[in-house]
């Protein structure tokens, strides 16, 4: 395990996204009292003289990198194995075949566990530790528990992990393998959280859930510093995003507020879009009838575990960014996120997860509804490797 060793300013308060109010950060501290989750807020003037994209240079190339605007205070809490900044590859082939002007692939399936999950659970372990949390506990869909369980052995933390009888057998040895207390449930992501909500109101754990604490999110807006960074000081016209949870999403979106802020760019942002399958679509559902809030959804069925999602705490983040950026929401069948995943292999090298697969099948929907143009440069998310989902297939194999 490697320790930062800068000292780090942290959040000077923390700010419910929905009413505005303002609380103390140095507490451990769920969702606000009006039940919405928490963003922590910068000095982002204080740092700004200081904090410049020349200042990085020379940093460790990980998400620590970006250390004044994350939440931790403490150096020797920051639990690191190596997560963040990764590849940001370009497929002249994939663009070409999809009509767009550039195409990059931003591969998280090389962080450290082998997803994106990687970067808001080191944070969220990190800061509970810092904060005093004892037991760790997290639902998941299978990658946010493998990297749950990988940060707690390396802080040192018990991890309790509830996930679907189905998740990935990779995904399963992984927990396993990493001292995670595992338990397995008959039933979706949602099932999952009310198990771990009741054990940790009767025991004490602390609850790692998406966007259910404040800190999931600042390790994952570290995905839109990157960006801009690997993009040499721009930012794409437009990024597509496989969306369960959507922290991601939502992350980038605060990333690119602060970077504002920050001087780094001006008011343009990247248009923002959002894909699931069509056996789970509640986003997808919500974007198209135009509402704020999205219903959870009824039967999710897909083979991409990370969008088998029926509900999120977030919803209403997710879709606001989607609006304020001008993007959308897309779903595509789980057949055809399959068949992406060989065509992405097979025209860049990266072995991508389904959601991956995803992305890349939204593409020339997105381009028929005209919501991504011939001359756009657009930006992939792969959330994780393709090795995590050896021997699953969607219903009715490769299609």
């Amino acid at each position: 395990m490697n320790r930062v060793d800068t000292r780090m300013p942290g959040a000077m308060f923390l700010e419910c996204t929905a009413t505005g109010e303002e609380f103390e950060p140095e507490q451990l501290m769920g969702l606000s009292p009006a039940g919405k989750p928490l963003f922590a807020r910068y000095d982002l003037g204080a740092i700004r003289d200081g904090f410049t994209p020349a200042a990085l240079a020379g940093r460790p190339p990980t998400l620590w990198r970006y250390r004044e605007v994350l939440p931790v205070r403490d150096p020797g809490r920051c639990v690191s194995l190596g997560e963040g900044f990764t590849p940001l590859v370009e497929s002249p082939r994939l663009a070409r075949g999809m009509g767009v002007g550039r195409l990059w692939i931003k591969d998280e399936g090389q962080n450290p566990t082998g997803s994106f999950k990687d970067r808001g659970l080191c944070m969220a372990v990190s800061r509970a530790w810092e904060l005093g949390a004892a037991d760790l506990a997290i639902p998941s869909a299978g990658n946010a528990a493998g990297s749950a369980a990988a940060y707690g052995a390396a802080a040192g933390l018990p991890v309790h992990v509830v996930v679907p009888h189905d998740t990935p057998v990779p995904i399963l040895a992984e927990i396993r393998a990493l001292g995670a207390d595992l338990q397995l449930l008959d039933g979706l992501i949602s099932d999952c959280g009310a198990v771990v909500r009741e054990r940790c109101d009767r025991d004490g754990w602390w609850d790692l859930s998406t966007l259910k604490e404040p800190y999931r999110v600042e390790g994952k807006k570290t995905m839109g510093y990157e960006l801009y960074e690997q993009l040499d000081g721009r930012l794409p016209d437009a990024i597509v995003y496989p969306t369960g949870g959507g922290t991601g999403l939502i992350g980038m979106w605060k990333a690119f507020a602060e970077m504002e802020v920050l001087g780094w760019i001006g008011s343009a942002r990247p248009r923002m879009f959002a894909v699931q399958s069509t056996g789970c679509a509640p986003m997808v559902r919500a974007w198209e009838e135009g509402r704020e809030e999205a219903v959870p959804w009824e039967d999710a069925v897909t083979y991409a575990a990370g969008l088998r999602v029926p509900g999120a705490v977030g919803d209403f983040l997710i879709l606001r960014a989607l609006r304020e950026s001008g993007g959308g929401a897309v779903a595509v069948p789980d057949a055809g996120m399959r068949r992406w995943v060989d065509t992405v292999g097979a025209a860049t090298g990266i072995f991508a997860a389904p959601e991956g697969g995803a992305t890349a099948a939204a593409v020339p929907r997105l381009r028929e509804m005209g919501l991504i143009g011939a001359g756009d440069e657009v930006v992939l998310f792969n959330t994780g490797s393709g090795l995590k989902y050896v021997g699953m297939e969607p219903e009715g194999g490769r299609g």
